[in-house]
């Protein structure tokens, strides 16, 4: 099991820690992951997402690498900016990761891969794992930059989806305004032996810390995509209703003819929203039904679904059938009872 650089401060501050992806990550702290949702969305958090790979791919042609194997043109953006993008299987079009690129200078990109998924990564494009190297602090929040701004002023700076080489005690950190909640906010690659004094400056600056558990019901809410969840193995950038992932015009790249196949043909599945009645949440895995008793149509299955702390009632991410649209009544079934929901646009909290 690996650990953060930051495992120590974790477990000084009380978390509860849980295995993730091959590391040994916080799920919350003493405050609770309600508690840590809530501050993301009224004030600032900080998450540690060291656990996510860093692989630095550089060169003159490090650009037409990640162009030949992503599914998003990097043609779009140039140094200084970041880009979401997915690689997929050569045969059928599956995601086998979504990732973030930043790109840090004309020759130089950092590739963040998913935790379990770098490996994967450069085995598709080369460059050096540098994930060892350093932690990965996110700060998060519509207070975010206000509090980063009192110690770290180079960092706040940092524009959405830009990136950056600042110096904290001297030393080069790559920031990016990049995140996954839906909030405003930056992520911070720090050298491993300067991580603990940036956290608790982050810290001393106000900001909360908050685990996995807030990370996930936060991205819920904004409707991101987790690996494994709404990606994954059979599961296309179509099928997830991220063809805005995709560019068809700057060449052939990997699972490119795959997926032209798919999208010819039209798709059998696509990802939607439903909100539930009450506080019970829906579960992964549980099969959605149109309205009526359970077993009437089976239309799908949901992906994530869980308590919005923001919202009040449950909601949840399914692939259903490509005829569903919003307003639509459905069911899910819950353990064999039913538990009473509706198709709604997403995402379910304006991102920010």
């Amino acid at each position: 099991m690996k650990v953060s650089p930051l495992d120590a401060e974790h477990r000084a501050l009380g978390a509860r820690m849980t295995p993730f992806g091959g590391w040994d990550m916080p799920l919350q702290y003493e405050s609770g992951t309600l508690a840590e949702h809530l501050a993301c969305r009224e004030s600032a958090v900080a998450f540690d997402v060291s656990h996510l790979g860093t692989v630095r791919v550089h060169g003159s042609d490090a650009l037409e690498r990640l162009q030949t194997a992503f599914t998003n043109d990097l043609r779009k953006i140039e140094p200084g900016r970041a880009q979401y993008t997915h690689l997929l299987d050569p045969t059928d079009a599956s995601v086998l990761d979504d990732i973030i690129v930043w790109w840090v200078d004309e020759r130089t990109f950092d590739v963040m891969p998913n935790a379990s998924n770098t490996d994967r990564v450069i085995g598709a494009i080369g460059g050096q794992d540098t994930t060892s190297s350093r932690a990965v602090i996110a700060v998060q929040g519509p207070q975010a930059r206000e509090r980063i701004a009192t110690i770290f002023p180079e960092a706040a700076a940092v524009g959405r989806f830009r990136v950056a080489t600042c110096r904290w005690n001297g030393e080069p950190c790559t920031v990016a305004g990049t995140g996954y909640t839906g909030e405003a906010g930056i992520e911070i690659a720090v050298p491993a032996s300067e991580a603990a004094s940036l956290w608790r400056a982050i810290l001393g600056a106000g900001v909360i810390p908050a685990g996995l558990g807030a990370r996930d019901t936060l991205r819920l809410e904004a409707a991101l995509p987790l690996h494994g969840h709404e990606l994954g193995a059979s599961i296309s950038s179509l099928q997830a209703d991220l063809e805005w992932v995709v560019s068809w015009t700057k060449g052939d790249f990997i699972g490119r003819s795959a997926l032209l196949t798919e999208k010819e043909r039209g798709v059998g599945r696509i990802l939607r929203g439903i909100a539930t009645e009450g506080r019970r949440p829906p579960r992964a895995d549980c099969v959605v039904h149109g309205a009526g008793p359970i077993g009437t149509t089976d239309l799908g299955v949901v992906t994530s679904g869980n308590f919005s702390p923001v919202l009040g009632h449950g909601i949840a991410l399914a692939l259903l059938s490509p005829g569903c649209r919003a307003g639509d009544e459905v069911t899910i079934d819950v353990r064999g009872s039913e538990l009473v929901g509706r198709i709604v646009p997403t995402p379910f909290i304006a991102k920010r």
